[in-house]
């Protein structure tokens, strides 16, 4: 057994907590767009263009990340609708932050002329890593509290500010941060070696990478605590609201790669896409 007894709390200013979860939860995202913008010139699209992207999509994917957790704790937040926008106060889903990233640098690379799938294909093995990151934070923090286990892997979280010890106590419990660490270590492993063999067409690798981390949260979340919040709150046949967003992402995500995906033997030179630049500055220009 191992025990955690730091402070989840990193820093404290005012009313607003910064936690080791957030703290990390930056790094990744940092580390991500940093990765993209290193890979993408390399498949023809401009550092300049993953920056425009990544600000939309970071943008969307902190309202999904909310809104798919307003929805979950939704008998919460009826009675405490001004709590909504305390994003200060925690209170996040990771499923919301990578479906509402997508949509929203999706929407920004079409109306720029980026291409959507080839951009999302070098994102996947970046977001993998970075979900890997963030959830340092869960394993300092004791957040997603585990089951009680008896096995040598066991974590007792001991600080009375983390959330395993207040619903749970001092007792040892499923590290399910190590847990989605592993699955997103091992997607990344696959994902990376996908990519170099150049799945095709566009936006395969990324369905690929958003259905492996679906199969591995589904069967995480059997070991995550049910009931009481924090605890995670089971919906329809026990079955979480993550399992439910990953049942639905498997099954419409797999028959598709399955019936498009096939390998290229030959290396296609990526057709180039110049930096972006807002869309009124080009209309200034076409005038002129």
């Amino acid at each position: 057994m191992f025990e955690i007894g730091m402070d989840p709390d990193l820093l404290t200013i005012g009313g607003a907590v910064l936690s080791w979860h957030g703290l990390f939860s930056f790094v990744g995202v940092v580390l991500a767009v940093f990765l993209v913008a290193r890979w993408a010139p390399k498949q023809g699209i401009s550092s300049d263009a993953v920056y425009g992207t990544a600000i939309w999509a970071i943008i969307a994917g902190i309202l999904g990340a909310r809104l798919v957790h307003v929805i979950d704790e939704w008998s919460f937040y009826s009675n405490n609708p001004g709590q909504i926008i305390a994003l200060w106060q925690g209170g996040i889903a990771i499923w919301g932050a990578v479906l509402g990233g997508f949509v929203g640098g999706a929407i920004y690379a079409k109306l720029n002329r980026i291409p959507v799938g080839r951009l999302a294909d070098i994102t996947a093995p970046a977001m993998l890593l970075a979900m890997a990151v963030g959830r340092i934070g869960d394993v300092i923090n004791g957040e997603h509290v585990g089951k009680f286990t008896s096995m040598p892997w066991g974590i007792i979280w001991s600080h009375p500010k983390s959330p395993s010890f207040q619903l749970l106590g001092p007792i040892p419990t499923h590290p399910i941060p190590f847990y989605e660490i592993l699955v997103d270590l091992l997607s990344f492993a696959l994902v990376w070696w996908v990519l170099r063999r150049r799945l095709k067409p566009d936006g395969m690798l990324f369905g690929t990478y958003l259905a492996l981390y679906a199969f591995g949260r589904f069967f995480i979340d059997f070991f995550k605590q049910t009931g009481a919040s924090p605890a995670v709150k089971a919906w329809v046949a026990g079955l979480t609201e993550a399992q439910l967003i990953s049942v639905v992402v498997v099954v419409v995500l797999v028959p598709l790669v399955a019936y498009r995906a096939r390998w290229t033997r030959t290396p296609v030179e990526p057709e180039p896409v110049a930096p972006t630049e807002p869309r009124a500055v080009r209309r200034r220009r076409a005038v002129h």
